[in-house]
């Protein structure tokens, strides 16, 4: 199964429709939060049978996606946030604390614009970084491509897109 997780496109929606086309196909579409009102136009972007997950973000004003939600992956649990409500600027103890109290494997989230892999007592937090405004060293729009296999077992890749 091949994931592309995204986060905080800020309507920066061709860099986005850049990376789709690059890497589908894929199974499921996760974006993190601050779509800023493009939620249908991206929903259109993804392929028919893709699974689409979409969580609010602290810029989503009048959304109606949800703030945070669970999804399966494969035989794992994810947490999916935008993360401010957790405090992930600051570090991200208080989420993989969530995750774990929710049985998940997984918590991903996004808010800090700079991409982030770390398993941390069990659970794998992740952050794609951001494919509109980038904050960390380079400045290089970031996204992630989970791929997992049957047996469960998954690795997580960083991929940097230039020439946004």
């Amino acid at each position: 199964m091949k994931i592309l997780i995204v986060s905080d496109t800020h309507r920066m929606d061709d860099i986005l429709k850049k990376v789709i086309g690059k890497e589908k196909p894929f199974d499921m579409f996760i974006h993190l939060g601050d779509i800023e009102s493009s939620e249908t136009k991206i929903s259109y972007m993804i392929e028919p049978d893709c699974a689409c997950h979409m969580v609010q973000g602290n810029n989503d004003f009048f959304s109606q996606l949800p703030r945070e939600k669970e999804v399966n992956i494969k035989n794992h649990k994810a947490l999916l946030v935008h993360g401010h409500q957790y405090g992930v600027s600051m570090n991200v103890d208080i989420l993989k604390d969530e995750a774990i109290s929710r049985g998940c494997d997984f918590a991903m989230y996004g808010h800090t614009h700079r991409p982030f892999c770390k398993t941390i007592d069990g659970v794998t937090i992740l952050n794609p970084g951001s494919l509109g405004y980038p904050r960390q060293a380079g400045h290089t729009p970031t996204y992630m491509i989970m791929e997992v296999a049957d047996n469960g077992e998954f690795k997580v890749e960083t991929k940097e897109i230039f020439g946004a």
